[in-house]
């Protein structure tokens, strides 16, 4: 279900594009640094999200994706600078991947411990500065049609 949730979203961005702002494609190497910073694989349906579009927003929604590869020096919506700073500033688990901040104090991450047979990792909401963790919903295809039918 995770595939076909996401092409709806990704149908809804086509359909409703004076809603998006997003950075635009990123190269299969700019993706392959990030990862390498990280530590991590992105799962498919994430990867493929930063490979059409970057990052950016949907109406007031902000998606934290791959910007550039100034990793160090960024800001929102660039996971990979968000991650690290979390990790080094507030000991956020090396699992976790942030793609959306609720301005709340929750952090809506992809957890990397918990990893599907399809390979794909369930969004979690995290505590900041916390342990506490709760499943959001199932993948980031769900996610991303989630934030997406809020804003059309």
């Amino acid at each position: 279900m995770s595939r076909e949730t996401y092409l709806k979203a990704i149908n809804l961005i086509e359909q409703y594009v004076e809603n998006a702002d997003f950075m635009g494609e990123r190269s299969e190497e700019l993706i392959k640094k990030a990862e390498l910073v990280l530590g991590l694989e992105f799962p498919p349906l994430y990867r493929d999200f930063i490979k059409r579009y970057g990052a950016g927003n949907f109406g007031a929604e902000e998606i934290y994706g791959v910007i550039n590869d100034d990793f160090e020096n960024s800001s929102v919506p660039d996971a990979v600078w968000f991650t690290l700073t979390e990790r080094r500033d507030f000991n956020l688990p090396r699992n976790l991947l942030v793609i959306y901040d609720t301005g709340m104090g929750v952090l809506n991450c992809l957890d990397f411990n918990q990893i599907k047979s399809n390979g794909e990792p369930p969004v979690i909401e995290y505590v900041s500065g916390t342990n506490e963790t709760n499943i959001l919903v199932n993948d980031f295809g769900d996610f991303l049609l989630s934030l997406i039918e809020s804003e059309v």
